[in-house]
């Protein structure tokens, strides 16, 4: 009857323990702040308009920031195609800069389209 007890006694206790362990975790923070950037290029496809895009991408780089995180790979070279569209070069360079800095394994290809879009431009 003793050991029955204790057994008992000890499943409770296992049980309290794992409901506070459970109770104290939180949700592990995102490394990018992604802010809708994966509906923005889905709108893209659909064909929604670049300013329309632009506006929320733009509000959206302002959200993340204000979190203090990073914008995702391809954020801003995502913005900078729509400012290609849109027709507005400095913002394609800028954005193209930005991509290039934040992520460095996209240099190659960035400086591939900033060569592209000099070359448009002149």
């Amino acid at each position: 009857m003793k050991q029955t007890m204790i057994k008992r006694a000890g499943m409770v206790l296992a049980l309290a323990a794992g409901v506070a362990l459970t109770g104290c975790a939180s949700a592990p923070k995102t490394m990018y702040g992604w802010e809708g950037y994966q509906p923005q290029v889905y709108q893209h496809l659909k064909g929604e308009s670049p300013d329309q895009q632009i506006a929320a991408m733009e509000l959206a780089l302002q959200n993340i920031s204000s979190k203090g995180q990073t914008a995702p790979p391809g954020f801003h070279a995502h913005l900078g195609m729509l400012y290609s569209i849109a027709g507005k070069p400095d913002q394609v360079v800028a954005q193209f800069e930005d991509e290039k800095k934040l992520f460095p394994e996209s240099a190659v290809y960035m400086d591939f389209l900033l060569a592209k879009t000099k070359k448009s431009v002149n």
